[in-house]
């Protein structure tokens, strides 16, 4: 697979790293050319263009990639980038860095981004993943499909605890990817049980979520449309009867 990757900073040049380690072609662009650093990547081409104008796409033969990388620092330039690419050379998947959570609504298919990340939003869920049980985190959107993977904390209190995976009357639009344990991935396999702690991979639609978290942990999560218990009210005394007359 041939990628282009415009932004050869720290970001792209480690994103073109891991992509070179499993055998993929890449192309890093960038137009400042103290950013141009072939040592660094050595096994990638370089090209000291502006990847905003579209004479320099050409150049890069963005035609033949199946796959545009947009990992600038800017979110303009990134915007722009992944709309040339859809737009004007009809590549196939594009992936683009948001850079400022307040941007992350203009990153979508009307401007040519398929697969958006956002690294304040990464970070934020990884905080929330080390230190909620129960809760239900975030941690990626697809934009083509509108739906999230998402991930929750088994609490021993959960209903399902010990229970099959085939015992979970999952919602619409819900499917149990993985579950993660002791270190190790399991597939979610019917016949699986599932453990209190165990990390479970989800995607689902984002409608949906909720009714997760109800169905996991009802206790952290109680069912919006219940309504509280209301307290007793305290019984009146009993006044003591009188003895009968014999």
């Amino acid at each position: 697979m041939r990628v282009a990757i415009a932004g050869a900073g720290a970001v792209g040049r480690s994103v073109a790293r891991e992509l070179l380690d499993n055998g993929h072609e890449v192309l890093l662009i960038d137009k400042d050319p103290q950013a141009i650093r072939p040592h660094a990547v050595p096994e990638a081409e370089w090209l000291l263009a502006d990847a905003c104008e579209l004479s320099s796409l050409s150049e890069a033969g963005l035609d033949r990639c199946q796959v545009v990388v947009s990992a600038s620092g800017d979110d303009k330039a990134n915007l722009v980038v992944a709309l040339l690419a859809k737009t004007e050379f009809a590549v196939p998947r594009t992936v683009s860095r948001v850079n400022h959570p307040a941007n992350e609504w203009l990153f979508t298919e009307s401007w040519g981004v398929d697969v958006l990340v956002s690294t304040p939003r990464l970070m934020a869920a990884l905080v929330e993943e080390a230190v909620t049980v129960g809760d239900l985190v975030r941690l990626f959107t697809f934009r083509q499909s509108a739906a999230n993977l998402v991930e929750l904390v088994l609490p021993e209190d959960s209903p399902y605890v010990g229970k099959l995976v085939r015992d979970v009357t999952w919602p619409v639009d819900v499917v149990l990817v993985a579950i993660l344990r002791d270190g190790g991935i399991l597939a979610p396999e019917l016949d699986r049980s599932l453990e209190a702690a165990d990390e479970l991979l989800l995607v689902a639609h984002e409608e949906h979520e909720d009714e997760i978290a109800e169905l996991l942990a009802p206790i952290e999560h109680p069912h919006k449309d219940r309504p509280p218990k209301e307290p007793k009210e305290p019984k009146e005394p009993k006044e003591p009867k009188e003895p009968k007359d014999t």
